[in-house]
């Protein structure tokens, strides 16, 4: 879900930890909080119950790669050929749900697939943060806590009401959980049981999940029958307006020598701004209202833009026409998970993991290596990383 901080430095998240008597005053006053909101005293004391700070979900809420990773690696993990394919085998096996959903949401069923398959890797990683701690180090600590205080609340509220298992209630480092991640108070506001059998579950429901993240994006304004935007060839030297600031008819844009990228002339009679998310000499995009209401769902434009473009490949689409402005591109997961083999083959100790994930082992593994072979040590999965490792 949404996110909300750029990275600070070091000594702003080691400052920002609590000393263990802070977090237990810090505790009592979420319990007090808890109580007086209306959740039970048991459930409280349940959730109260053994929990520790955890100075990671600090770290980790300063180093979001929406913000910090180059929009060709943030894509190339995103929109790879495994989750393309895996996509359209889901939308075959929930295709019941999914019409339902678009039915009676008015969202386009490729686009709450995308988000599913981008949030949890279509529920196969739905992250391993108890949510309950997650959220109450975050209430005190980390600069946001006001608004994770209330995050914690909610959370204990979903547990009270029996919509989650405390045992099982596990999520991202922000707090957010199930097939398509909802932040707790989303949960509370926008979630709904599509299935039918009495319960808003998005941990162990499908239906649920993907009902419930069309609801949220019809609830922020998604158009039915819209398109979220198009690739589209920029005349030679561009220099004009863009960015969301700037929206136009198509017609203002196509006045500007605008055209799609197989030549064709805009048509349409919405409102778009032009995204140019490597510059004028990357990919570039017009983008309507769509884009905008996909991108409330976690507020970067690299996010927006990754679950538009697969949604795009996950209904039989092509892939990009301009390449990215690099000669150094990204890797799909199935090349991360190359490098990692071939690190761990090199000596190095990534704690047994070959996942695809560019956790911190393996970006100070890739940084050594890039540094012994001459390259710079910037721990980047790129393609001069992995011929390297192959020819080394």
């Amino acid at each position: 879900m949404k996110q909300y901080a750029l990275a600070i430095g070091l000594a702003m998240i080691l400052g920002a930890q609590p000393a263990h008597a802070d977090f237990r005053s810090c505790l009592s006053g979420l319990a007090t909080r808890a109580r007086a909101d209306g959740v039970s005293a048991a459930t409280v004391a349940r959730a109260m119950q053994n929990l520790t700070f955890d100075p990671d979900v600090i770290t980790a809420e300063h180093s979001q790669p929406e913000f910090t990773t180059l929009i060709w690696d943030y894509i190339a993990g995103l929109v790879d050929d495994e989750r393309i394919a895996d996509g359209r085998a889901m939308m075959r096996r929930w295709g019941h749900w999914l019409d339902v959903a678009q039915r009676r949401y008015g969202v386009d069923a490729a686009v709450i697939t995308a988000i599913w398959g981008v949030e949890s890797n279509y529920g196969k990683s739905f992250g391993k943060h108890p949510i309950v701690e997650s959220l109450a180090s975050l209430s005190c600590a980390g600069g946001r806590e006001r608004y994770f205080r209330s995050e914690f609340i909610s959370a204990l509220k979903i547990i009270d009401k029996g919509d989650a298992d405390p045992a099982h209630f596990v999520g991202s480092w922000a707090g957010a959980f199930g097939n398509t991640q909802f932040m707790p108070s989303t949960f509370l506001r926008m979630a709904v049981d599509l299935d039918g059998d009495g319960r808003r579950d998005l941990i162990n429901s499908v239906p649920d999940a993907l009902g419930s993240t069309a609801n949220y994006l019809h609830r922020h304004g998604y158009i039915r029958g819209l398109t979220w935007g198009f690739e589209v060839r920029l005349p030679r030297n561009y220099s004009g307006p863009s960015g969301r600031g700037t929206k136009h008819p198509i017609a203002a844009w196509a006045a500007r020598g605008i055209v799609r990228t197989n030549g064709a002339p805009l048509r349409g009679d919405y409102r778009v701004w032009l995204f140019l998310p490597a510059g004028p000499h990357g990919p570039a995009f017009l983008v309507t209202r769509n884009f905008d209401v996909i991108y409330t769902y976690n507020a970067a434009d690299s996010y927006a833009l990754a679950i538009s473009l697969l949604s795009d490949r996950l209904r039989g689409g092509a892939p990009l026409s301009t390449p990215w402005p690099t000669d150094d591109p990204g890797l799909s997961r199935a090349g991360r998970r190359e490098v990692q083999m071939l690190l761990i083959r090199h000596g190095y100790d990534l704690g047994g993991k070959v996942d695809g994930v560019l956790g911190k082992k393996t970006r100070e593994a890739i940084a050594n290596f890039q540094a012994r072979v001459g390259l710079k040590p910037d721990g980047r999965a790129c393609v001069s990383v992995l011929a390297a490792l192959r020819n080394h």
